[in-house]
Protein backbone atom coordinates (compact mmCIF):
# COMPACT_ATOMS: atom_id res chain seq x y z
CA UNK A 1 0.00 0.00 0.00
CA UNK A 2 1.44 3.46 -1.23
CA UNK A 3 2.81 5.66 1.92
CA UNK A 4 -0.18 8.01 1.94
CA UNK A 5 -2.89 6.17 -0.22
CA UNK A 6 -3.40 5.29 -3.55
CA UNK A 7 -4.44 7.97 -6.43
CA UNK A 8 -5.72 7.05 -9.60
CA UNK A 9 -6.08 10.06 -12.35
CA UNK A 10 -5.78 7.62 -15.23
CA UNK A 11 -6.44 4.27 -16.46
CA UNK A 12 -2.50 4.16 -16.95
CA UNK A 13 -2.36 4.73 -13.09
CA UNK A 14 -4.97 1.91 -12.27
CA UNK A 15 -3.05 -0.54 -14.65
CA UNK A 16 0.51 0.11 -12.96
CA UNK A 17 -1.22 -0.26 -9.87
CA UNK A 18 -2.37 -3.88 -10.82
CA UNK A 19 0.60 -5.17 -12.50
CA UNK A 20 2.62 -3.77 -9.01
CA UNK A 21 0.49 -5.78 -7.52
CA UNK A 22 0.81 -8.73 -9.40
CA UNK A 23 4.44 -8.83 -9.37
CA UNK A 24 3.93 -8.60 -5.45
CA UNK A 25 1.70 -11.49 -5.33
CA UNK A 26 4.16 -13.85 -7.76
CA UNK A 27 7.08 -13.17 -5.91
CA UNK A 28 4.92 -14.34 -2.44
CA UNK A 29 4.40 -17.47 -4.61
CA UNK A 30 8.01 -18.28 -5.07
CA UNK A 31 8.07 -18.27 -1.29
CA UNK A 32 5.16 -20.03 -0.67
CA UNK A 33 4.94 -22.84 -3.19
CA UNK A 34 8.61 -24.29 -2.17
CA UNK A 35 6.86 -25.13 1.41
CA UNK A 36 3.53 -26.42 -0.29
CA UNK A 37 5.18 -28.94 -2.24
CA UNK A 38 7.03 -29.64 0.54
CA UNK A 39 3.82 -30.68 2.49
CA UNK A 40 2.11 -32.60 -0.04
CA UNK A 41 2.21 -36.00 0.66
CA UNK A 42 1.02 -36.79 -3.40
CA UNK A 43 3.62 -37.13 -5.70
CA UNK A 44 1.61 -35.90 -8.33
CA UNK A 45 0.50 -32.95 -6.27
CA UNK A 46 4.03 -32.34 -5.48
CA UNK A 47 4.92 -32.24 -8.96
CA UNK A 48 2.35 -30.16 -9.70
CA UNK A 49 3.56 -27.29 -6.69
CA UNK A 50 7.06 -27.80 -8.32
CA UNK A 51 6.01 -27.69 -12.16
CA UNK A 52 3.94 -24.35 -11.39
CA UNK A 53 7.21 -22.82 -9.27
CA UNK A 54 8.63 -22.75 -12.15
CA UNK A 55 5.94 -21.22 -14.22
CA UNK A 56 5.89 -18.75 -11.98
CA UNK A 57 9.29 -17.58 -12.23
CA UNK A 58 8.26 -17.12 -15.74
CA UNK A 59 5.47 -15.17 -14.27
CA UNK A 60 7.43 -12.64 -12.55
CA UNK A 61 9.83 -12.12 -15.35
CA UNK A 62 6.85 -11.30 -17.97
CA UNK A 63 5.46 -8.91 -15.60
CA UNK A 64 8.99 -7.41 -15.31
CA UNK A 65 8.69 -7.56 -19.43
CA UNK A 66 5.36 -5.54 -19.08
CA UNK A 67 7.38 -2.77 -16.95
CA UNK A 68 9.78 -2.32 -19.43
CA UNK A 69 7.30 -2.31 -22.41
CA UNK A 70 5.19 0.84 -20.13
CA UNK A 71 8.63 2.20 -19.64
CA UNK A 72 8.40 2.30 -15.59
CA UNK A 73 10.82 -0.29 -13.07
CA UNK A 74 9.34 -3.29 -11.71
CA UNK A 75 7.96 -2.57 -8.32
CA UNK A 76 6.10 -4.01 -5.53
CA UNK A 77 2.39 -2.80 -4.51
CA UNK A 78 1.75 -5.11 -1.59
CA UNK A 79 -0.89 -7.63 -2.44
CA UNK A 80 -2.91 -7.88 0.30
CA UNK A 81 -5.00 -10.91 -0.81
CA UNK A 82 -2.34 -12.69 -1.50
CA UNK A 83 -0.61 -12.29 1.82
CA UNK A 84 -4.30 -13.89 3.14
CA UNK A 85 -4.22 -16.56 0.61
CA UNK A 86 -0.91 -17.40 1.55
CA UNK A 87 -1.80 -17.38 5.03
CA UNK A 88 -4.64 -19.36 4.01
CA UNK A 89 -2.19 -21.88 2.41
CA UNK A 90 -0.04 -22.43 5.40
CA UNK A 91 -2.55 -23.48 8.00
CA UNK A 92 -3.10 -26.23 5.66
CA UNK A 93 0.32 -26.94 5.47
CA UNK A 94 0.80 -26.65 9.63
CA UNK A 95 -2.74 -28.96 10.04
CA UNK A 96 -2.52 -32.68 11.64
CA UNK A 97 -4.31 -35.37 10.28
CA UNK A 98 -5.06 -37.87 7.15
CA UNK A 99 -2.35 -36.92 4.86
CA UNK A 100 -5.00 -37.18 1.37
CA UNK A 101 -7.59 -34.86 3.64
CA UNK A 102 -4.45 -32.17 3.85
CA UNK A 103 -3.65 -32.44 0.44
CA UNK A 104 -7.18 -32.12 -0.61
CA UNK A 105 -6.77 -28.45 1.70
CA UNK A 106 -3.44 -27.87 0.14
CA UNK A 107 -5.34 -28.00 -3.08
CA UNK A 108 -7.85 -25.74 -1.79
CA UNK A 109 -5.90 -23.10 -0.91
CA UNK A 110 -3.81 -23.42 -3.74
CA UNK A 111 -7.32 -22.71 -6.35
CA UNK A 112 -8.03 -20.00 -3.99
CA UNK A 113 -5.02 -18.60 -5.15
CA UNK A 114 -5.26 -19.47 -9.01
CA UNK A 115 -8.43 -17.62 -9.17
CA UNK A 116 -7.27 -14.70 -7.51
CA UNK A 117 -4.44 -14.67 -10.10
CA UNK A 118 -7.22 -15.20 -13.05
CA UNK A 119 -8.95 -12.34 -12.32
CA UNK A 120 -5.60 -10.17 -11.72
CA UNK A 121 -4.56 -10.92 -15.11
CA UNK A 122 -7.60 -10.91 -16.28
CA UNK A 123 -8.12 -7.33 -15.09
CA UNK A 124 -4.67 -6.67 -16.12
CA UNK A 125 -4.88 -7.68 -19.70
CA UNK A 126 -8.26 -6.14 -20.29
CA UNK A 127 -6.87 -2.43 -18.86
CA UNK A 128 -3.61 -2.79 -21.35
CA UNK A 129 -6.14 -3.94 -24.29
CA UNK A 130 -7.98 -0.61 -23.23
CA UNK A 131 -4.47 1.31 -23.17
CA UNK A 132 -3.58 0.31 -26.27
CA UNK A 133 -0.58 -1.39 -24.98
CA UNK A 134 -0.77 -4.60 -27.18
CA UNK A 135 2.30 -6.30 -26.20
CA UNK A 136 2.08 -6.00 -22.67
CA UNK A 137 -1.97 -7.14 -23.09
CA UNK A 138 -0.45 -10.41 -25.26
CA UNK A 139 2.10 -11.20 -22.35
CA UNK A 140 -0.31 -10.93 -19.63
CA UNK A 141 -2.83 -12.88 -21.87
CA UNK A 142 0.10 -15.52 -21.49
CA UNK A 143 -0.01 -15.73 -18.37
CA UNK A 144 -3.55 -16.07 -17.60
CA UNK A 145 -3.41 -19.21 -19.82
CA UNK A 146 -1.11 -20.79 -17.61
CA UNK A 147 -2.87 -19.83 -14.54
CA UNK A 148 -6.08 -21.37 -15.87
CA UNK A 149 -4.07 -24.60 -17.21
CA UNK A 150 -2.94 -24.90 -13.77
CA UNK A 151 -6.38 -24.15 -11.84
CA UNK A 152 -7.71 -27.28 -14.07
CA UNK A 153 -4.34 -29.72 -13.17
CA UNK A 154 -5.38 -29.07 -9.73
CA UNK A 155 -9.18 -29.47 -10.18
CA UNK A 156 -8.10 -32.95 -12.19
CA UNK A 157 -5.60 -34.11 -9.08
CA UNK A 158 -8.26 -33.67 -6.58
CA UNK A 159 -10.57 -35.23 -8.99
CA UNK A 160 -8.96 -38.38 -9.55
CA UNK A 161 -7.04 -39.15 -6.66
CA UNK A 162 -6.44 -36.79 -3.35
CA UNK A 163 -10.13 -36.11 -3.04
CA UNK A 164 -10.85 -40.43 -4.36
CA UNK A 165 -8.33 -41.25 -1.38
CA UNK A 166 -9.98 -38.72 1.31
CA UNK A 167 -12.92 -39.51 0.52
CA UNK A 168 -12.53 -43.55 1.22
CA UNK A 169 -10.31 -43.21 4.30
CA UNK A 170 -13.13 -41.43 5.62
CA UNK A 171 -15.53 -44.41 4.83
CA UNK A 172 -13.27 -46.50 6.53
CA UNK A 173 -12.72 -44.65 9.59
CA UNK A 174 -16.85 -44.41 9.93
CA UNK A 175 -17.11 -48.13 9.28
Amino acid sequence: MALFGTEYNSLQDLFINQIQDLYDAENRLLDALPKMAEAAHSPQLRAAFQSHLEETRGHVTRLEQVFEAIGQAPERETCQAMKGLISEGEEAIKAKGDPAVKDAALIAAAQRVEHYEMAGYGTARTLATQLAYDRPATVLQETLEEEKAADRKLTNIAESSVNTQAAARAATTTS
